[in-house]
């Protein structure tokens, strides 16, 4: 792992996904409170070792990927953000999610916008997206707080999907 690919905010430490992750993986993915309303929905734990399979790959392949989050102070695991391609192609889109225990504190917003940053500053992405259900009212504002900006809406097992996205000026 490049130490290039670490990033920190004034409360978190991001660092690439690992094999060493995947607990933390496990119970966030595996929490129908957090990860219900995510594109694939709850995952087993062999879904979740498959997934970060995937995202090691993936930061490997583009530079860019999903991280690991957790507090500076102490090293607890509250979430997982990032980047990686959509399955449908609208993109690279910017990911999240926070455990339950973590919500509310601004964690998600930090993180992602440190990620979004990273895109456009250091990996040169002129556009990321995001997704959310209209529904999901909490994810909707953290994308609005860190600059995107919605663009697109779609239905999905008839849901509507919003989609956001950052544009690199220039």
């Amino acid at each position: 792992m490049s130490q290039a690919w670490v990033l920190r905010t004034g409360r978190l430490v991001m660092r690439p996904v690992a094999y060493g992750d995947l607990a933390d993986l496990v119970a966030l993915k595996g929490d129908p409170l957090v990860y219900a309303v995510m594109l694939g929905g709850v995952r087993s734990a062999v879904e979740c070792a498959e997934d970060l399979a995937e995202d090691i790959g993936f930061w490997g392949r583009h530079g860019v990927g999903m991280w690991a989050v957790r507090e500076a102070a102490g090293e607890a695991f509250v979430g997982y953000v990032g980047l990686h391609g959509r399955p449908d192609g609208r993109g690279e889109a910017l990911r999240f999610a926070v455990v339950t225990a973590a919500q509310g504190r601004g964690y998600a917003s930090e993180a992602a916008g440190a990620a979004l940053r990273f895109a456009h500053e250091r990996a040169g992405m002129r556009r990321v997206i995001a997704v959310a259900r209209e529904t999901n009212i909490g994810s909707r504002q953290i994308l609005g707080a860190i600059g995107m900006r919605h663009c697109e809406t779609y239905k999905r097992d008839g849901y509507n999907v919003l989609v956001y996205e950052s544009v690199r000026p220039g």
